[in-house]
């Protein structure tokens, strides 16, 4: 039986256990490093933009009704937001639609909206691009 090594045994054998798992995984296949919070942020917020309250033409982002949106390295979402007043006819289904879009984004695992009414929403929340959709000034 021969006692000499392998070269390339020597040198697995000087890595770091991070490094063999690297060097196992398939090329372009990143470690788990957690969730990216920003980019699931992005998408969510990009995701509430498909949503509409029916009366008005402009999206509930662009309408200023989204206050604020958290995303923790658990994938859980927590979405402060508001309704156009207290009573809006779509008060019982609006948060629950932003639930459910919001739950379709990649690496989100549960969403909690809040709702609130301070500061209570006014026309000056809009974005630029509503004011101009909704002809506002």
């Amino acid at each position: 039986m021969s006692s000499e090594t392998n070269p390339q045994n020597e040198e697995l054998g000087a890595m770091d256990g991070e490094e063999q798992e690297a060097s196992s995984r398939p090329a372009g296949e990143a470690a788990s490093v957690g969730l990216d919070t920003e980019a699931v942020k992005e998408e969510v917020i990009r995701s509430l933009h498909r949503v509409y309250d029916p009366e008005i033409p402009v999206n509930i982002y662009e309408l200023g009704l989204i206050y604020s949106v958290e995303v923790a390295v658990d994938g859980v979402v927590t979405i402060e937001m508001t309704l156009t007043s207290p009573a809006c006819p779509v008060a019982g289904s609006l948060p629950g639609e932003v639930e459910a879009m919001a739950g379709t984004v990649e690496g989100v695992t549960l969403v909690t909206v809040n709702l609130t009414w301070d500061p209570p929403w006014t026309p000056y929340k809009m974005s630029e691009a509503a004011r101009l959709e909704l002809n506002f000034w």
